[in-house]
């Protein structure tokens, strides 16, 4: 199957998105979260959707708990997501081996139709020379039953 490919680093609203999933470490990233966090440093996002409502009223261990959980089901989420997209990379790649698969078909039909077309030609002509010569045949059986006559 294949893998997945890098992907360009977008940032919406200060959301950063992984720039390859290779070299992330969840852990490394839980601790950083886990830090600001005993610093005092949070998010100064007041209508952050991360958090519910209540989340201003959780403490800092709840606001952990609550930010791993979000982050496990994200986590599935991506691997649903990378699980989908070569799924979907097989689809396209075994479709792809169908389409030249079909294309070489077809290219060798129309070289058997234009060898076929090449013979009907051929065939035609020695029927009309066949014709011709038996018209002329006959012509003299006509005039030598004449002369017998």
């Amino acid at each position: 199957s294949s893998k997945i490919r890098n992907v360009e680093v977008q940032s919406a609203d200060g959301v950063a998105i992984l720039e390859d999933c290779i070299g992330f470490s969840l852990t490394k990233t839980i601790s950083k979260v886990e830090e600001r966090l005993k610093k005092g440093v949070l998010p100064d996002c007041q209508d952050d959707d991360v958090f519910p409502r209540v989340g201003n009223e959780m403490g800092a261990e709840a606001q952990i708990r609550f930010l791993k959980a979000k982050l496990r089901v994200m986590q599935e989420d991506l691997a649903n997501i990378v699980f989908e997209c070569r799924k979907k990379d097989d689809e396209n790649q075994n479709l792809g081996t169908r389409l030249k698969d079909t294309e070489e078909e077809k290219s060798r039909l129309q070289r058997t139709i234009s060898l076929q077309q090449s013979q009907i030609e051929k065939y035609k002509t020695l029927s009309q020379e066949a014709n011709k010569k038996m018209e002329g045949l006959q012509q003299e059986v006509t005039a030598l039953g004449k002369v017998l006559q």
